[in-house]
């Protein structure tokens, strides 16, 4: 039951995982909110199924890397990408990339990548979240007006189980509502498309007997060679019998082809299959021209939508909740200044638009690359085709689009609250193969084991974190200088010359959402100066 009149801190439009990460940090922080999803919390077609290691580690903040972890992807089955002339035929190129059980740890995180489709993931995050009366989440509710005034929002909620209608009165509404989004459409705020729009089918099945076939050929992905239509992924979801075939449809005639028959084209192997659902769906590349109107921002799909190529789309609505509910806490909790809450779309704006760019990139690869004929033959014209093809593949970067920590990792805020290192020159292109973060002002602070099981990334999270490989005796002052303001913060002080030597400087300011504020060799004279900036009370271009 809904009374009118309910009041809230933030009130979240859309329970999917972008919702859902959002809520999960404003409860970390102790923030009240209310989230209302249209939804059942059921997914009846589970698209998005790789979590991306930086969503691992917010997760892992959040308390429910292990759940994800422990969804029910089989640690035994091989993570490889393969592009083949059919499922089970010839195999052309394949990018090892281990099990889930015995891949090698990595030195830039202690949460890799993991498989957990929706139908999974919206469980572990709902049962984290909670759903009311326990719980912010309100399943089959809508938000159906949003009236905003300068320091408050009100919103109407309908809860379609019993029917009834209220009112919440919240300080901040953040719509998380998808592509379409109504709160920024009633916000009047454009998202112009940025390249063209194409048509895809996404065919879901169940093939009980295709991975017992397939043996030591299994792959997470395979991506077809066979036609325009069938040159997409056909991805394994749960790592047993459910599988997602993408299809093209630019040329018309596709979109009318049978689902069975096109899964029968992209399977060599005769193997039984029961359809469980066909749609077609729009790839739009858009990112919203503002993510705030006064007390509304925008999140998620809301605010970007990416071609799923690479897996950054749900990673970056993931990122956009890690940025903004520190700041929606910081200004409910009184310590943040006037800028703040701006710097939300200036730090995460520009990372959509790279993302969605580098999307972009891994699309086109795949729909320029030619398919010649000849790869589909038997005898040794055939395994010609295929071994210039296979070159090809490796020397065009397609492992780009299942690796790559620079768009992960390597994303820089450029924003007035943080303080740019001035004598460090701005990381140009691809990193190479032994890249780690480090600690540049505006990147996600590095990981490193800080004792056995305690990575650094485990000291961030709650407020700011100052880490001193050296003595300093500013630090009283710096301390003296974030309490006098309310601003939370941590001193950390390390003897470990590893992370000291990935850290670069002796003295590192990390903010709440595990992002380097400022670095320096020595503590500032002016303490005040550090903070006021940080927390977003500078003047926007002070004195270093």
């Amino acid at each position: 039951m809904m009374h009118s009149g309910e009041r809230t801190d933030v009130l979240i439009v859309g329970g999917g995982p972008v919702g859902m990460a959002l809520a999960l940090d404003l409860r970390y922080r102790g923030i009240d909110c209310v989230l209302a999803d249209a939804g059942d919390g059921e997914v009846r077609h589970p698209k998005v199924s790789t979590i991306g290691p930086r969503s691992m580690e917010l997760f892992r903040r959040w308390g429910v890397a292990d759940a994800v972890r422990g969804a029910g992807w089989p640690a035994d089955h091989p993570l490889d990408i393969a592009w083949v002339t059919r499922v089970g035929g010839h195999e052309i190129y394949r990018y090892r990339r281990g099990t889930a059980g015995n891949r090698p740890a990595f030195a830039h995180t202690p949460e890799p990548d993991q498989i957990c489709p929706a139908h999974w993931l919206n469980p572990v995050l709902t049962r984290a979240v909670g759903v009311h009366p326990d719980g912010p989440l309100r399943l089959r509710t809508t938000v159906d007006r949003v009236l905003r005034t300068d320091d408050h929002v009100d919103a109407t909620l309908t809860d379609h189980a019993t029917g009834t209608t209220g009112t919440v009165r919240a300080r901040f509404l953040v719509a998380c509502d998808g592509a379409a989004s109504p709160v920024r459409q009633s916000c009047g705020i454009d998202a112009p498309a940025r390249h063209r729009t194409q048509i895809f089918r996404n065919i879901l099945f169940r093939a009980p007997g295709l991975k017992e076939r397939l043996g030591d050929r299994a792959a997470l992905v395979h991506f077809l060679m066979l036609s325009s239509t069938l040159r997409f992924p056909l991805r394994s979801l749960n790592g047993n019998d459910l599988y997602n075939l993408v299809v093209g449809v630019d040329d018309g005639a596709a979109g009318r082809v049978d689902a069975l028959s096109l899964i029968g084209d992209a399977l060599a192997v005769d193997t039984p299959v029961e359809l469980l659902s066909d749609g077609e769906w729009h790839l739009t590349h858009r990112v919203a021209d503002r993510y705030r109107a006064g007390r509304v921002f925008l999140a998620g799909d809301a605010a970007h939508t990416l071609s799923p190529s690479g897996g950054f789309g749900l990673n970056t609505g993931i990122g956009d909740a890690a940025d903004l509910g520190w700041k929606l806490a910081a200004a409910l909790n009184g310590w943040a200044g006037q800028q703040l809450l701006d710097t939300y779309e200036t730090e995460r704006r520009p990372i959509a638009v790279q993302s969605l760019e580098e999307a972009n990139l891994n699309l086109e690869r795949t729909l320029r690359r030619r398919l010649p004929p000849e790869v589909h033959l038997d005898g040794p014209e055939g395994e010609r085709a295929r071994a210039e093809m296979a070159q090809r593949l490796a020397s065009s970067g397609v492992e780009r689009e299942f690796d790559a920590p620079e768009i992960h990792f390597g994303l820089r805020y450029r924003s007035p609250v943080i303080i740019e290192d001035p004598d460090v020159p701005v990381r140009q292109g691809k990193p190479d193969a032994g890249w780690r973060p480090g600690s540049e002002p505006g990147y996600r602070a590095a990981h490193a084991w800080w004792d056995a099981d305690t990575s650094t990334l485990d000291l961030f999270g709650r407020g700011f974190v100052l880490l001193c490989f050296a003595e300093h005796p500013g630090v009283e002052g710096a301390e003296r200088a974030f309490a006098e303001r309310g601003v939370p913060l941590t001193v950390r002080t390390a003897g470990d010359g590893e992370i000291a030597k990935l850290y670069e400087r002796p003295f590192v300011l990390v903010r709440p959402d595990g992002c380097v504020a400022w670095r320096g060799d020595e503590l500032p004279p002016n303490p005040e100066y550090l903070v006021d900036t940080v927390r977003g009370a500078g003047a926007a271009h002070g004195h270093r």
